[in-house]
């Protein structure tokens, strides 16, 4: 690269260092308390003074009686959510591709995407009203059809559901973006071939539309395996309560306990780094599977 080149470059890199030095304060330079997972660490002796006990942590994590249903509840949640995560969105847009009124297809459109930019601290106080047993407008409408009230956000059944269905209509709007640009990438002489050949407009959306679409949506499947581990700390800690521990506590509220309510810094460190380890594992596993199926490459 000649130097002229470079000096016309170095604005654009000077408009970058703030972004650099913003990501080595809070992404980098924290990770040297990664050592406390392998301490018994005491914050008046600091991660330089603390004793070294090794995978002792670890161990104490693996043995802790929750921490399997943890896991569990951890991958249960975070699959559920990133299949309705990929559904829905699909359907919702292949509903508004076939709206041919523009205003309406429009205010459609900026109605369901609205939630997303809402916060779960806002939202946590929307579902426990309207979710209560004793006034919520779900249960009230339940009791139309002489359905007893279920405490949604109370059941140790209904939990995980819930959080799956609120997550799922809080970002649906904004996952349809992305299928509603692969759509306007199909090429319309083939709609125009099924037409000729007798095809109506579910025989066009099998054959032509889903097809088409098929890239993409084989991309945001296989980059999604690296949230298995991430069912959402956010949306949990606003709805969950100790009455659902045994289905709705994750490892990132789980970590949030240890950690800052009963100051055991070392197992939460340990926990934290157990889960950052297999989802590094999942993510270059997805890129791999990315760019073997969907020709995607980060790098």
């Amino acid at each position: 690269m000649s130097w002229k080149k470079r000096m016309q470059e170095f604005p654009l890199h000077i408009m970058l260092l703030p972004g650099v030095i913003l990501t080595l304060l809070f992404s980098y330079v924290p990770m040297a308390g990664i050592v406390m997972a392998f301490q018994k660490f005491q914050p008046s002796k600091g991660i330089f003074h603390s004793k070294w006990i090794g995978l002792e942590n670890f161990n104490y994590m693996l043995d802790l009686p929750n921490f399997t249903s943890v896991l569990w509840n951890s991958v249960y949640i975070a699959v559920l959510k990133i299949i309705a995560g990929l559904i829905v969105p699909i359907i919702a847009a292949l509903l508004l591709n076939e709206v041919s009124k523009a205003f309406f297809k429009r205010t459609v459109q900026t109605i369901i995407y609205f939630p997303h930019f809402l916060s779960w601290v806002i939202l946590g106080g929307i579902f426990i009203d309207i979710l209560s047993p004793s006034s919520g407008l779900v249960n009230e409408f339940l009791g139309f059809f002489g359905i007893k009230p279920i405490f949604f956000l109370g059941n140790e059944h209904w939990f995980p559901v819930t959080l799956v269905v609120s997550d799922t209509w809080k970002n649906f709007g904004y996952g349809t973006i992305v299928y509603l640009a692969a759509l306007t990438g199909i090429d319309q002489s083939l709609y125009e071939a099924a037409v000729v050949d007798g095809a109506g407009r579910w025989k066009q959306t099998l054959h032509v539309t889903l097809p088409g679409m098929m890239p993409i949506i084989t991309l945001m499947t296989v980059l999604s395996l690296g949230n298995v581990l991430n069912a959402g700390f956010e949306q949990v800690f606003n709805l969950y309560s100790p009455m659902v521990y045994s289905t709705g506590d994750i490892i990132d509220t789980f970590v949030y306990r240890i950690g800052l309510l009963d100051a055991q810094y070392g197992v939460a460190t340990a926990v934290g780094l157990f889960k950052s380890v297999i989802s590094f594992v999942l993510i270059v596993l997805s890129n791999k599977l990315a760019n073997k199926y969907a020709g995607y490459r980060v790098f």
